[in-house]
């Protein structure tokens, strides 16, 4: 969503069947309007590309694809708590059925959903807390309440077959974690590209990227794969990281946070009334 996974994702270029981005032939065959469309597409993403190098080269992370996550001490917590996150996660999944898609609240997203699931149960959410999801993973809510400047959490639940295509995220002030929870075997035919970077997921242990390269997950496999995402702030100094916690502030305030946000809100309420109703019912009389 986030801006991460909601909508903070943007979609690549048109690709071909064959997997290569748009070649001459099918640019020939485009009307004038679509090929002008194409080439600010392309050089609007190129001074994006300047913009995010240069803010990424004054951080205090660099501006590498993969990030060493021992520049965020909170990731070994994690990673030593990580059976009892995984615990709260195997409850929640006992009603997988009743865990919403993430094009549900952003329709923005609806690209990288075309096939398969690809579901989420959000537990931050640009300063908005979800009280009842955070109810039902407490020792999970605690952990992620010690993580400076977090912005968004989330479990990543991603059905066998699913293929996310290539995105990136728009915004250079956020970097992004997955701790791994399930991770379905073969090892090999679950994983994540990142630029020119391979990820190969480990249950309990956790992966820090830059997500405005361009990235891309496949399942390959017949079991479902689960990672915790946690969106925090990239570490500025001074005064770049008033800037940034100031462009946070204000992207809070969009329409493309506040209106899955509500959404959110809805289906959280509607979603534990009706587990309220189930748990009644079932109480003897």
């Amino acid at each position: 969503m986030s801006m991460a996974s909601w909508p903070r994702t943007v979609a690549s270029p048109p690709y071909e069947g064959n997997g290569e981005q748009l070649g001459t032939v099918a640019m020939a065959k485009m009307s004038r309007r679509k090929k002008i469309r194409i080439a600010f597409t392309r050089g609007g993403r190129a001074i994006k590309g300047a913009i995010d190098h240069w803010f990424g080269r004054r951080s205090y992370i660099g501006n590498d694809e993969i990030i060493d996550a021992t520049h965020f001490p909170w990731a070994a917590e994690l990673e030593k708590q990580w059976p009892v996150i995984r615990r709260e996660l195997d409850a929640v999944l006992e009603d997988r059925d009743g865990i919403p898609e993430l094009v549900d609240f952003s329709p923005a997203q609806r690209y990288l959903a075309k096939e398969g699931h690809w579901k989420s149960f959000f537990l931050a959410v640009y300063g908005e807390l979800p009280l009842e999801n955070r109810r039902s993973c407490p020792e999970t809510t605690r952990l992620l309440d010690t993580i400076p400047d977090l912005e968004v959490a989330f479990f990543s639940i991603l059905s066998p077959g699913k293929h996310i295509p290539p995105h990136f995220g728009f915004y250079k002030g956020l970097v992004r974690a997955h701790l791994g929870l399930i991770v379905p075997k073969p090892r090999e035919a679950v994983y994540m590209r990142v630029g020119q970077s391979m990820v190969h997921w480990d249950e309990g242990k956790v992966v820090v990227f830059d997500d405005t390269y361009e990235h891309e997950v496949r399942n390959d496999t017949d079991e479902w794969r689960v990672v915790l995402i946690i969106d925090v702030a990239r570490p500025y100094p001074f005064p770049l990281d008033k800037l940034n916690a100031l462009v946070l502030r204000i992207a809070r305030k969009t329409p493309f946070i506040s209106g899955p946000l509500k959404k959110h809100r809805a289906w959280e309420k509607e979603y534990y009334a009706k587990a309220t109703e189930r748990k009644a019912g079932d109480t003897p009389a």
